[in-house]
């Protein structure tokens, strides 16, 4: 699909943004369905990625209406090449061990608490009200999260070591939660977006003070990885589209 591509109005390409990332994260973690260490922890990994799923579905689903026909919230997630995504790229990072999600997710969950509050006060009423009901859910995400990164990470010395493995890998794409470009910027200056850079300060205090607690060491990261918001993935992408696109690039407009 590349009419969508066509368009000049930088608000559709901020709205996927938005709901790419909980969308392809959702993905992830509705993989655990089944194999987390825990029924209770298997229980909240998928109710946590229905909420992402959910979340995805009404930034698509407003994005397919201003693209107008024939788009939908369904086209825009099956029917997008990878380099038409627009998620941050921590998110398409593999599952890994529990450890490896549960890095990711504290992450991300930090992220998006502060990222819907702000979104929540948007002079576009719809993304307004997206990140208003976005926040509540973020609320419990990182109460989540974050509860578990104390736990393992001031746990035993293997769980310990586990987690900041898992932190010293995934941190090189944090930077990019806080990147913002032109059309970012815009926006912001309307009203109508978050300007990402006005995140990071309260983000980096929220995960400083969870790490003290989780008595784990904040990474020392010399090199970033930016791209996701641009279309440029990491290899984990492509392979994840192939298996969740399959049904409807086989049976195109296909219904239950």
């Amino acid at each position: 699909m590349r009419l969508f591509m066509t368009q000049r109005d930088p608000r559709i390409t901020y709205i996927l943004r938005q709901g790419d990332t909980p969308l392809i994260l959702a993905q992830r973690l509705c993989a655990w369905c089944g194999h987390a260490p825990e029924l209770e922890i298997d229980l909240a990994l998928a109710n946590v990625g229905l909420d992402l799923l959910g979340q995805a579905r009404n930034f698509l689903g407003y994005a397919a209406e201003l693209l107008g026909p024939p788009h939908s919230e369904d086209t825009l997630a099956f029917g997008r090449d990878e380099r038409e995504f627009h998620n941050l790229l921590l998110a398409e990072q593999p599952n890994g061990g529990f450890n490896d999600t549960l890095v990711r997710q504290f992450l991300l969950d930090a992220y998006h608490l502060l990222l819907h509050r702000e979104l929540s006060r948007s002079r576009d009423p719809r993304l307004a009200a997206i990140g208003a009901k976005s926040l509540k859910e973020a609320e419990y995400h990182l109460r989540f999260s974050r509860g578990w990164m104390v736990r393992l990470g001031d746990g035993s010395e293997t769980s310990h070591q586990k987690i900041q493995q898992s932190l010293d890998a995934l941190w090189r794409f944090t930077a990019e939660l806080f990147h913002a470009d032109d059309n970012e910027i815009e926006l912001a200056e309307r009203g109508i977006a978050v300007d990402p850079r006005q995140l990071q300060q309260p983000w980096q205090a929220l995960v400083s003070e969870t790490l003290q607690q989780a008595t784990l060491t904040l990474p020392q990261q010399p090199a970033f990885r930016f791209g996701g918001k641009q279309g440029q993935h990491t290899e984990h992408l492509g392979f994840m589209l192939a298996e969740m696109q399959f049904l409807q690039r086989a049976y195109p407009d296909s219904r239950w």
